[in-house]
């Protein structure tokens, strides 16, 4: 079940349903089920606070990604995404709120399949997975 749920901030305007059936076919395509998947859209002072609290980095960032899946066919976890600084990554890269929110609403899931994007040559597979994912969201809306 993948659920949708707010820290500081508003829901932002998604398709839920849309969404929820999206990261289902992507985790599919790399062979996996989803479980429990909660995404909870904070601030970046929440984000902030999380990142210290749980994995001791003293900065922003746009997804936080908890993995708890049980099983390697199943993926679950929790996902902190903040919305402001997705707004400040938009802006700089020059592309809309609702592409790079997409864009980050998958990378947790791409993450949760089992992608990775700090070593060499690891961003640019990411990356990738990313842009074929949000080609098949565009299809599908």
């Amino acid at each position: 079940m993948i659920t949708f749920n707010t820290i500081n901030v508003a829901m932002p305007a998604i398709d839920t349903q849309l969404i929820t059936s999206w990261v289902a076919a992507v985790a599919a395509s790399y062979g996996r089920r989803t479980g429990d998947i909660a995404y909870i859209f904070v601030d970046d002072e929440e984000i902030l606070r999380v990142n210290r609290q749980f994995l001791q980095h003293d900065y922003y960032t746009d997804i936080i990604t908890f993995d708890n899946s049980n099983s390697p066919r199943v993926i679950a976890g929790d996902l902190f995404i903040s919305l402001d600084t997705v707004r400040s990554n938009a802006e700089g890269l020059g592309v809309a709120y609702e592409q790079e929110l997409h864009r980050v609403i998958i990378h947790g899931i791409l993450h949760l399949c089992g992608l990775n994007d700090k070593g060499p040559g690891e961003r640019e597979i990411m990356e990738a997975a990313e842009d074929k994912a949000l080609a098949r969201l565009k299809n599908e809306e």
